[in-house]
């Protein structure tokens, strides 16, 4: 599943817009790297994501098929 759809799905980010943004101005990591929105991401992979004033850093739990339900969404990752 590409990066921007996972941010959006597992509700880090609200919207795949915003997370395209993001992840084009180089606030988005995945494994310590720069990440683009297409980022292919696979399970066990660290995302971190740098707001204005703190910093996310999840493991990715698994990957769905489709959108999941908001309660099924925490399910997706682990916070670090």
């Amino acid at each position: 599943m590409r990066l921007d759809k996972f941010l959006k799905v597992s509700r880090l980010i609200k919207r795949r817009t915003v997370a395209n943004e993001v992840s084009e101005m180089g606030r988005v990591f995945v494994n310590d790297n720069p990440a683009k929105p297409a980022k292919q991401l696979k399970e066990g992979d660290i995302i971190k994501i740098e707001y204005a004033n703190r910093e996310v850093v999840v493991r990715v739990l698994r990957i769905p098929l489709n959108n999941v339900s908001v309660q099924e969404s925490s399910t997706l990752y682990e916070v670090l």
